[in-house]
C-alpha cells in the first residue's frame, strides 16, 4: 500500500508538474499577441503614426509621410500575420524543406528551377526610386516589430524551431511571382490535354476538350512520343498553389444607380484557409488615402479606393505559359536543336537544405525558351527516349517585372488617364481590371504581358526546335481589351471570357464557364436603380444557374423506388439556391458528383481526377447529344445510369445522415474548415482552433462555395470562395462595405483570429471611414508609434 501511495503521489506530481508547464508555455504564448492600444518606440520612424484599431482589430493609420505609413504597415503586419509572411517568403524562395523536411522537397525543386526568388531580387532595381522605397520602408516595419517585440513568436515558430530572417523587398515582390504561377498554370492543362488524346485519341477527345483543335498526323505522333514524360513530370509537380479561377466584379454607370454616382463591387476568390490571405487597412496621409485590402507581406493595397477612384480584380485565365519539347542535340547532350543550329544549355547549380536528412543539389537547366521542368524528376529523360526534355515559357519569368511599381500608381490615380498610366507598368498576373471615379466613369481593362504566338495556341506543347510556335512579342497595350463608359451603363466579369470571338490577338482559353456572369447581368438588369445593397445582396446570392439547364435532363428520368420518386420530386421542385439549410443542394451534388465520376472514371482512369469537375457543359453535351459515354459501349443508356448513379447517391446520403431525406441539410457537409497551415494539423490543437463553419453557396453561385469533390472523406468541403468582399460607393466613400472570411490576426490566441467568420459567412460588412476625432469617439482603441530620439 506504501508503494501504492507513492506512486499515485508521483504521478499527482508529475501531472500537477505537466499542468504547470502547459500552462507557463500558454503564458509564454500570449506574450505574442500584443496590447490593443499604448505607445511604442521605434528605430527608424521621422514622425509619429497614430494606429487607431476598431473592435475587429481592422487599422486606420495616420502619418505624416507615406514613408512613415509604409514603416507602420509593416509593424502592423507582422504583429498580426508574421507566420502568413514567412511561409509566404519561403515557398517562394523553395525553402519549404528547411522547416518541414522532405515533404517540402517538390515545392522546393519547382521554386529553385522557375528561379522565382531570384528573379523577384532583380525585380527589386527595376522598380521606380519611389515603389523601391515604399518596399524599404515596409521592411524597416517589419523588421522593427522582429527585433523589437519583446513577447513570444507566433506558436508556429515555438513549434517548428525557427526564427524569421530579416524581411527583404525581395520577400514583398514574391508574392505577386507566386500569384501569377497560381493563376496561369496553363502548362498543367497543356500537359493534362496531351495526356487525354494519347488515352483517347483526337476523335474521342474532343468531346472533353471541345476547344481542341484537328492536329495533324506529325503533332499527334510527337505527343504519343512525349506522353510517358509528360506523364511523369505531372508526377513530379507540386500541388497547385490554389485554385486558379473564379472571382467576381461589377462596376454600375451613374445612370443605373440611385445616387448618381457608379457603384462597384469586387469579390475574389481564392483557397479558404485561417488566416486568410487578405488584411484590411486603411492608409491616411497629406499625400495618400487608401483604403481596402493587404497582404501581408507587400506594402501596397492591392484591392481597394482612394480619394478619386476605385477598383477591383479577377483572373482573366490568359495563356501566358507554353511548355515547349526541346530536342537534344544527338552530338552533344549538353546542347539542343534550335531555328539556328544547336544552343548550350544554360545551368546553374542549387542546394536545398532538407530538416532531419542530407542537403540536395539540384543542376538545373534552362532553354531559349525557358527552364526545363523535366530535370524535376532525372528518370523523365529516359522515358522520352533521352532525346527531349521539356522547358517552360512563362511570362512571369522575364526579368523586369513592375507590377509593384503598378500598384504604387494605382493607389494614387484620380482618373481614367492616371488609371491607364499606372496599369501600363503591370505585367503579371493578368487580371480584369474595373474602375470607376468620383466624376462618373467606369471601364474595364485587361493589362499585362500576353504573347503574341507565330502559330497556334498554346494549348499543347509546342516543338522547341522548329520555332513555329515561339512567341514574337507581347500584346501592345493599347490593343488589350478595354473599355469606357459603355453603352450599357455597366461592365461585370466572372472569369468569362472579357473579348469575343472578332478580336484580333489570342487572349487564352482558361476562362470560366459563364454561369455566374449571367446571373450578375441578370440581377443588374432588376427593376428599380442599383444600389450599394444590391450589390451586397448579389456578393450573397446562392441561385446555382448551371442547374437551371442540368437539373431538367438529369430529373428527366422514371424513378425506380418510391425514395426515389420523393427525391425527384424535392429537385423539380428546388427554388435551386444552395441554402446550407435545404436538403435539395446535398441531393443535387452527391447524385452530380457520382453521374460524373460514373462518366469520366472508366475512359480516363488515373487522369479522371485532374480532369474531374462537376463539368456541367460536358455533362449536358453528353446528355443531349453523346450518350456514347454513358455505360456499356455497346448499349449506351444515359438515363440508365443516372438513375443508377441517383439510387447510389440517396443510398450513400442515407447512411450519412438517415433515412428521411427532409431532414438532410447542405450545410451538414459544406463546411469551410478555414485551416491553419500548420497548426491545424497539430492533434488536439486542430480542433481547439477550428474556424469550421457551414456555409452556403457552390461551385456555380455568386456566393462561392466551390467544393473538393474528388476527395472521397469530404467531397464537398467549401475550400475555395470570397476571403475578401466589397462594395465601394463613389457618392460617398464612408458608405463602402469591407469584410474578410476569418480576422485580422493569424494568431489563434488573439481575440481577432476568427471574429469576422460569422459576418463572413452571413453577408455582414465593416466599414473603414472616419477622422481621428470620430474614430476616437467610437472608442477605437489607439496605439502611437513614436520615433526614437
Amino acid at each position: 500500500m506504501r508503494w501504492l501511495r507513492r506512486g499515485a503521489s508521483a504521478l499527482a506530481c508529475l501531472l500537477l508538474l505537466l499542468v504547470v508547464l502547459a500552462g507557463a508555455g500558454l503564458w509564454w504564448l500570449r506574450t505574442g499577441v500584443p496590447a490593443e492600444s499604448g505607445s511604442v518606440t521605434l528605430d527608424g520612424l521621422s514622425g509619429p503614426v497614430r494606429v487607431y484599431r476598431d473592435g475587429h482589430g481592422v487599422p486606420t493609420m495616420f502619418a505624416q509621410s507615406d514613408g512613415d505609413a509604409y514603416f507602420a504597415l509593416g509593424w502592423l503586419h507582422a504583429r498580426d500575420r508574421l507566420w502568413q509572411m514567412e511561409m509566404q517568403r519561403r515557398i517562394g524562395a523553395g525553402r519549404l524543406s528547411e522547416l518541414i523536411g522532405g515533404a517540402g522537397l517538390r515545392f522546393d525543386k519547382l521554386m529553385r528551377t522557375l528561379g522565382i526568388y531570384r528573379l523577384a531580387e532583380a525585380d527589386v532595381a527595376a522598380q521606380s526610386p519611389e515603389t523601391r522605397a515604399a518596399l524599404d520602408r515596409y521592411a524597416a516595419g517589419v523588421n522593427a516589430w522582429i527585433d523589437d517585440h519583446p513577447g513570444a513568436l507566433p506558436p508556429e515558430f515555438t513549434l517548428l524551431w525557427t526564427r524569421p530572417e530579416p524581411w527583404r523587398p525581395a520577400d514583398s515582390l514574391v508574392w505577386s511571382k507566386l500569384m501569377a504561377l497560381q493563376l496561369s498554370a496553363n502548362y498543367r492543362d497543356e500537359i493534362l490535354r496531351a495526356q487525354v488524346i494519347a488515352r483517347l485519341g483526337p476523335d474521342r477527345a474532343r468531346t472533353l476538350l471541345p476547344d481542341l483543335e484537328t492536329l495533324p498526323p506529325a503533332t499527334l505522333s510527337a505527343l504519343d512520343q512525349a506522353a510517358p514524360m509528360l506523364t511523369a513530370l505531372a508526377q513530379a509537380l507540386p500541388p497547385p498553389l490554389g485554385p486558379r479561377t473564379a472571382s467576381n466584379e461589377w462596376v454600375v454607370g451613374p445612370s443605373r444607380t440611385d445616387t448618381g454616382a457608379p457603384i462597384l463591387a469586387n469579390d475574389p476568390h481564392l483557397g479558404l484557409s485561417a488566416p486568410i490571405l487578405w488584411y484590411l487597412a486603411r492608409i491616411e496621409t497629406p499625400t495618400l488615402s487608401v483604403a481596402g485590402a493587404t497582404v501581408p507581406g507587400v506594402p501596397l493595397t492591392i484591392l481597394g479606393q482612394n480619394r478619386r477612384i476605385a477598383w477591383g480584380f479577377t483572373t482573366t485565365g490568359a495563356d501566358v505559359e507554353d511548355l515547349f519539347l526541346e530536342t537534344v542535340d544527338p552530338a552533344d547532350p549538353n546542347r539542343y536543336r534550335t531555328p539556328d543550329g544547336s544552343a548550350a544549355f544554360e545551368t546553374r547549380s542549387e542546394t536545398i537544405a532538407v530538416s532531419g536528412g542530407d542537403p540536395v543539389t539540384l543542376t538545373i537547366r534552362s532553354t531559349r525558351h525557358g527552364p526545363v521542368l523535366s530535370d524535376l524528376d532525372p528518370g523523365m529523360a529516359e522515358l522520352a527516349g533521352k532525346d527531349k526534355v521539356a522547358a517552360l515559357a512563362f511570362t512571369a519569368l522575364a526579368p523586369g517585372d513592375t507590377a509593384a511599381d503598378a500598384l504604387y500608381r494605382l493607389n494614387r490615380a484620380g482618373s481614367w488617364k492616371e488609371f491607364l498610366a499606372a496599369m501600363r507598368y503591370f505585367r503579371t498576373p493578368i487580371q480584369n481590371v474595373v474602375y470607376a471615379d468620383a466624376d462618373g466613369d467606369i471601364g474595364f481593362l485587361v493589362p499585362g504581358a500576353i504573347p503574341i504566338r507565330r502559330s497556334g495556341n498554346g494549348r499543347l506543347p509546342a516543338d522547341g526546335a522548329s520555332g513555329d510556335q515561339d512567341w514574337t512579342g507581347m500584346i501592345p497595350f493599347e490593343a488589350l481589351p478595354q473599355a469606357l463608359n459603355p453603352p450599357s451603363g455597366a461592365i461585370a466579369n466572372a472569369n468569362n471570357a472579357p473579348v469575343g470571338p472578332g478580336f484580333p490577338y489570342y487572349i487564352g482559353d482558361g476562362y470560366d464557364v459563364p454561369f455566374r456572369a449571367r446571373r450578375i447581368v441578370e440581377m443588374l438588369d432588376a427593376d428599380g436603380p442599383n444600389t450599394v445593397t444590391r450589390s451586397q445582396a448579389m456578393q450573397a446570392d446562392t441561385l446555382t444557374t448551371e442547374a437551371r439547364d442540368l437539373l431538367p435532363l438529369m430529373t428527366a428520368i422514371e424513378p425506380a423506388d418510391d425514395r426515389m420518386a420523393k427525391a425527384l420530386a424535392l429537385l423539380r421542385g428546388w427554388d435551386l439556391r444552395m441554402d446550407r439549410n435545404r436538403p435539395e443542394p446535398l441531393v443535387y451534388m452527391e447524385w452530380l458528383r457520382r453521374f460524373a465520376h460514373a462518366v469520366f472514371d472508366p475512359p480516363l482512369g488515373p487522369l479522371a481526377e485532374d480532369y474531374f469537375g462537376l463539368r456541367p457543359t460536358v455533362l449536358a453535351t453528353i446528355l443531349t447529344r453523346d450518350p456514347s459515354w454513358c455505360g456499356d459501349a455497346a448499349a449506351p443508356d444515359c438515363k440508365a445510369l443516372l438513375r443508377q448513379t441517383l439510387g447510389e447517391a440517396l443510398d450513400a446520403l442515407a447512411q450519412r445522415h438517415g433515412a428521411d431525406i427532409a431532414a438532410w441539410r447542405w450545410g451538414a457537409e459544406h463546411i469551410a474548415p478555414l485551416e491553419a497551415q500548420v497548426l491545424s494539423r497539430v492533434p488536439l490543437v486542430g480542433s481547439l482552433i477550428s474556424l469550421a463553419i457551414p456555409t452556403d453557396g457552390g461551385p456555380y453561385t455568386l456566393n462561392r462555395g466551390a467544393t473538393t469533390i474528388t476527395d472521397p472523406e469530404t467531397p464537398y468541403a467549401d475550400t475555395h470562395g470570397a476571403g475578401y468582399r466589397a462594395v465601394y460607393d463613389l457618392a460617398d466613400r464612408g458608405r463602402s462595405r469591407f469584410m474578410i472570411a476569418t480576422g485580422q490576426s493569424g494568431n489563434p490566441l488573439s481575440p481577432h483570429w476568427g471574429d469576422l467568420v460569422a459576418d463572413w459567412r452571413d453577408g455582414r460588412y465593416l466599414t473603414l471611414h472616419g477622422g481621428e476625432a470620430d474614430l476616437a469617439a467610437a472608442g477605437q482603441s489607439l496605439t502611437t508609434l513614436q520615433p526614437r530620439q
